[in-house]
Parts: structure tokens; sequence; C-alpha cells
């Protein structure tokens, strides 16, 4: 899964794609998909573009949030957590530190 979002969220030219692994620290998921973009047209084009290839390989999200607002779009796959995020709203939220034990593998394509 995290391959399918990474490459989706690269072919929209986010930046900083990071997988973070969350197995261990925290029971809600297993992997943290983050990644920044320059505007919020950006944000949601992406976060469409995770959707639309995630639905191609038949999986959906379970929630989704901050899409109207698209400065912090969260996309909940259950295993994996994509966020999508403004690069202001990424440094204020601070999610690689906040998480600072969690494994940082950065996407490369």
């Amino acid at each position: 899964m995290t391959k399918v979002i990474c490459e989706a969220a690269s072919d929209k030219k986010a930046r900083d794609i990071v997988v973070m692994d969350m197995q261990g620290l925290t029971s809600s998921t297993d992997y943290f998909v983050i990644c920044s973009a320059n505007t919020a047209t950006q944000v949601r084009a992406i976060a469409d573009n995770v959707e639309e290839e995630m639905d191609k390989a038949g999986i959906s999200f379970d929630h989704k949030e901050g899409y109207r607002e698209g400065e912090w779009v969260l996309m909940d796959y259950g295993d994996v957590v994509v966020h999508v995020f403004m690069q202001e709203a990424r440094e204020y939220y601070a999610l690689e530190h906040l998480w600072g034990d969690a494994e940082l593998t950065p996407y490369e394509d």
C-alpha cells in the first residue's frame, strides 16, 4: 500500500515523501505516509490521485478529513494513514518529531 501511495503522491509532485513505521508505537495504524505540497490546490490534487490509485488497487479509505481546507488532508486506509500537508502546516505539526521513535524511510522515485 505504501508504494502505491508514494507513487501517486510523487506523480503530483509531492515533496519530501516519507514512510514512518508506526508498528509498536501506536495501535491505530502500521504506517504513516507524509508528504508536502506548495498550495491547497496541490494538496487536494495529491489526495485525489492517492484516492484514485488506491481505488484502482481495490482499496478504499475508511476516513478522510481536511480536504475542503486543503492545508492538511488525512486519509485513513487502516494499516496506512496518509498525511498530505502544505509545507507550513507540516513544519508546524512536525509529525516526524512528535513520533521521533518511528523509523523514517524517504521515498525516492
